[in-house]
């Protein structure tokens, strides 16, 4: 099913996803790779505020290339998200609800996201070029001496990604290897 939702992403939509949905996400979301989350993880066990508000949010495991002129950000495809493993189901228990990028998850992020009504998006590796015409504006919040690993509040229009893991356990990795085998081998 093709859904359009905006952000902040509620649990209300949260709860209405499944996974193999096909998704439009319009509004803010933010971008963290691996350096920034190792600093949030840091600031929170400091006792510091983060850099932005993780309710209803939406991180985009993505680090840009340079803008070309006249554009707000450059190639901006996902990258791997199971290098934030570590740190994203303390995010989720703060209020995360959406991330974006590209593979499998842990057990236990896939059970943060079931118990916080998270949702797992992928956006099309190897698409950045294109992925790059759904972002108006870009703006680099915390991090800056990380470059292209800088937390950046992004506004996007229409950005398309598939719902792969959903806050009821599903997990379309999962699922589409066991629906590939059942066709391949009843064939064959």
């Amino acid at each position: 099913m093709d859904r359009e939702i905006h952000t902040p992403l509620t649990e209300d939509v949260t709860k209405g996803l499944r996974v193999g949905d096909y998704v439009y996400i319009t509004g803010t979301i933010y971008t963290a790779r691996d350096a920034a989350h190792k600093r949030m993880d840091e600031a929170l066990k400091e006792g510091k505020t983060l850099p932005f508000d993780m309710r209803d949010a939406v991180i985009y495991y993505m680090g840009p290339s340079p803008a070309r002129e006249g554009r707000p950000i450059g190639s901006a495809g996902p990258t791997t998200a199971s290098r934030m493993d570590k740190y994203t189901p303390q995010l989720l228990d703060l209020g995360l609800k959406g991330m974006i990028g590209k593979g499998k998850r842990t057990q236990d992020v896939k059970d943060a996201m079931v118990r916080n009504h998270g949702v797992y998006f992928a956006a099309v590796g190897g698409a950045g070029a294109l992925l790059s015409q759904c972002i108006r504006s870009a703006q680099v919040v915390a991090y800056e001496d990380l470059g292209t690993e800088a937390i950046r509040k992004l506004e996007v229009e229409r950005l398309p990604v598939i719902v792969v893991a959903d806050s009821y356990g599903g997990d379309l990795y999962e699922t589409a290897v066991q629906q590939y085998r059942k066709e391949w081998f009843s064939e064959n």
